[in-house]
């Protein structure tokens, strides 16, 4: 690795952390650094909620560009190019711009850029030690929540990490559904708030744990009424046409997530543990009509009305046994509801994932992976066995990853 690298590498990595004083070290780099990730795989059987389709396909594969612009300021870009019902597509997953040298701690980004909230979201995907995201990311998140908006952040001056920060966005992706589009969105549809903190377990160990908040002005379903027999327009954009939009919304999120990471004196290269893990809930996703019937119907003893809320949650282990080879296993739930005419039916998926990787360098991995994923009234899953082989490559400078 070259000291031109090194240096790159080391930006990329701060920027993850937040650490926006580190970036400005150097103020005149401003030659960016240019990397693709290549993901390829083959898939035995579909999966729902997510890009990847059966038989042979082309993952999350990525083109990004980032530098300082200068001692104030420092720039990303990243495109994206996915398969979609069998179309290529081109987007843009980031495009921001965040700021250097703000005093006391506090930095802005603005643009297109990857939400904070949780654990997982704020990482690419290519990072994950999995083919995809858990059940959960893709039912309430689209696998990964990017979207156009601001973020303020701060990072406290303790013993102890602590950050803080909230963000708004335009939401697009995470709007409800709108079959009959008739529906008058906000503009800025969803504000977060999160928090994290962490710190070591002396030489071998570290841990993180945070907690997020979402605000969805636009997640809230509408009722159906009379349009029943009445055909949708065909400019309709209800936002789930893609698998980077939320499946299941809701007016507020909560997120609750921990990591914890073990390695001999802190050498991650030889030998490491991960085990981490969220919880989703998201609440107020009736139509309003809905909601007030049902509490009417717990008022008068007539029954619960339906679960008021929809979550998620996972758990994952991930032990790097050699420097070449890791292996992974996750589980994880998810409980939503589904609106059909004038009632809700509840429906369930569990995944078992465990996957075995072969890293012959950091810049490339070739994953097997075995998910067995059980539904219970959710997209006419039952039970079904999945095989994923999938290969994820780096070319060019590529910045460590985060926590």
């Amino acid at each position: 690795m070259t000291v031109s690298t090194m240096r790159l590498t080391g930006v990329a990595a701060a920027c993850a952390l937040i650490s926006t004083q580190a970036l400005a070290n150097d103020p005149t780099l401003t030659n960016p650094a240019i990397s693709a990730v290549l993901d390829g795989y083959y898939q035995s059987a579909d999966r729902p909620m997510t890009e990847r389709v059966e038989g042979f396909g082309l993952g999350h594969t990525e083109l990004a560009l980032s530098a300082n612009i200068d001692d104030m300021f420092y720039g990303k870009l990243t495109a994206i190019v996915e398969i979609h019902d069998g179309e290529t597509e081109l987007g843009l997953e980031e495009a921001f711009i965040q700021t250097l040298a703000m005093p006391g701690g506090f930095s802005i980004r603005a643009g297109r850029f990857l939400s904070d909230i949780g654990y997982l979201n704020n990482q690419h995907v290519h990072t994950d030690s999995f083919s995809d995201r858990p059940a959960a990311y893709r039912a309430f998140l689209g696998s990964h929540y990017f979207d156009d908006g601001v973020r303020l952040s701060y990072v406290a001056p303790t013993d102890l990490y602590w950050t803080m920060g909230v963000e708004a966005f335009k939401g697009d992706s995470m709007r409800a559904e709108d079959e009959h589009g008739e529906r008058d969105f906000e503009n800025l549809g969803v504000y977060t708030a999160f928090t994290k903190f962490g710190g070591d377990i002396g030489d071998n160990s570290s841990w993180q744990a945070g907690l997020s908040y979402l605000r969805n002005e636009n997640g809230r379903m509408t009722a159906a009424e009379e349009h029943d027999h009445a055909e949708p327009e065909e400019h309709t954009d209800h936002g789930h046409d893609h698998s980077h939009s939320a499946q299941y919304t809701g007016e507020n999120t909560y997120v609750a997530d921990f990591v914890y990471k073990w390695a001999p004196s802190g050498n991650y290269k030889y030998q490491h543990l991960t085990v981490s893990g969220e919880y989703f809930r998201v609440t107020d996703f009736k139509p309003f009509e809905e909601h007030h019937e049902d509490e009417e119907h717990e008022e008068h003893g007539h029954g619960e009305g339906g679960k008021d809320y929809q979550e998620g949650w996972y758990l994952s282990s991930v032990y790097q046994f050699s420097p070449h080879w890791s292996a992974g296993l996750r589980y994880g739930e998810v409980d939503t509801q589904m609106m059909h005419g004038d009632h809700f039916d509840p429906q369930k998926l569990k995944e078992t994932e465990v996957s075995l990787a072969w890293h012959h360098s950091h810049f490339s991995t070739v994953r097997l992976q075995y998910t067995n994923q059980k539904g219970t009234n959710f997209d006419g899953i039952e039970d079904d066995n999945v095989i994923t082989l999938q290969y994820v490559m780096t070319l060019g400078a590529h910045g460590a990853h985060q926590f």
